[in-house]
């Protein structure tokens, strides 16, 4: 399961967003601080694909991949030295697997800014800053231990001690570790801390309902240009308030008001779609008499690893797995027809899943 953390100052709307996306109904006011422990969510990925399949297999159920989000208190400049919640924030951070930001990118006087106007650049620099002095303080503490092991000879220690000494200069400058070109055996050992700068950050920008349907204003202008600029992470518009309309309407509804507003898809699917493109996901699928289900793995993973987030079991054990791609398994309408056309392939250890494969794996044990 994905777990992502929905980061931000306060009063920019992420518990709004967290709410409609998750239907879970946690505290949105307007003050700081609202969010006290974390609130977790969730969500079923949306993946159209899914229910083709199952419809044509004429399997009993379908089951969907899951995204968790969790909705972490606002940040507040000096966080990292315990100013507002401080260390209860960045311990709750630690545990996800990607950060995604929220970033005010709308006017509303009857919403108050914790610094009293908006500016996305700002409050971007004012996180970015919090987490690589949480960092930094991390990797001194950890590197004034170790070393003394490394001094000793301690190969195990030396390593480690290199790996965090090489961390430290871009952390004393205050810059984020997820650019730093790293060695395997470097990102290995510092992967072991849960550093907050190493992982992948989504950007979401919450505009105003003026700004759809493209979400572009001049503060998500200056964004999409200061975040080409280092690299290129993603950035998403969304507008909380209208998910908060849509997570209460029906699915027909829901269709017929995001065509009002030029919508192809809601914000769920938008964040959704990016942090399965910042982490490098895909989905292939199985199916079988009881249930058509999605998988979610790494792109570029082989066809055991990928047997083995269904069971241990059937990595240990692979011969083949026979697979079609999605599309051209709806397209002639059923296994039957895809095997009476040879359309079905058998792939052996080396082969590399591709996003939309149904697959049936061979094992032996």
């Amino acid at each position: 399961m994905i777990r992502v953390g929905i980061v931000g100052l306060p009063n920019v709307g992420k518990s709004s967003l967290f709410n409609a996306l998750t239907a879970a109904g946690a505290p949105s006011e307007n003050y700081p601080f609202c969010t006290v422990e974390p609130n977790v969510g969730t969500v079923e990925v949306p993946d159209e694909r899914l229910e083709a399949v199952h419809v044509l297999s004429g399997t009993r159920r379908s089951v969907p991949t899951v995204v968790r989000f969790v909705d972490i208190a606002g940040l507040v400049e000096g966080a990292s030295v315990g100013e507002g919640l401080g260390n209860q924030f960045l311990a709750n951070i630690r545990e996800v697997d990607a950060i995604a930001h929220v970033l005010r990118c709308f006017e509303d006087p009857d919403v108050a800014h914790v610094s009293g106007s908006v500016d996305p650049l700002r409050d971007r620099e004012v996180v970015e800053t919090e987490l690589a002095l949480a960092d930094l303080e991390l990797v001194e503490s950890r590197l004034e231990k170790v070393e003394k092991k490394a001094k000793s000879g301690e190969k195990e220690a030396q390593s480690e001690a290199a790996a965090l000494r090489r961390a430290l200069e871009p952390l004393s400058a205050g810059l984020p570790l997820r650019g730093e070109d790293f060695t395997e055996a470097e990102a290995s050992i510092l992967r072991r801390f849960q550093l907050l700068t190493m992982k992948p950050i989504l950007y979401v920008a919450n505009v105003g309902e003026a700004d759809l349907p493209e979400g572009r204003n001049q503060w998500t202008e200056a964004l999409a240009v200061a975040i080409a600029q280092e690299g290129g992470e993603e950035l998403v518009p969304v507008c909380s308030a209208i998910e908060a309309e849509l997570a209460d309407l029906e699915a027909g509804e829901r269709r017929e008001f995001l065509s009002e507003l030029g919508l192809e898809e809601n914000g769920l699917d938008r964040f959704v779609h990016g942090a399965y493109h910042l982490l490098g996901l895909i989905t292939f699928f199985s199916t079988g008499d009881k249930e058509t289900r999605a998988w979610t793995i790494r792109r570029g993973t082989r066809a055991p690893q990928a047997a083995g987030t269904i069971h241990t079991d059937f990595e240990r054990g692979f011969i083949r797995a026979e697979t079609i791609a999605w599309d051209t398994f709806v397209e002639v309408g059923s296994m039957k027809n895809a095997r009476d056309q040879g359309l079905v392939r058998s792939e052996g250890k080396d082969y590399v899943v591709k996003d939309g494969d149904i697959l049936l794996f061979r094992f032996n044990v």
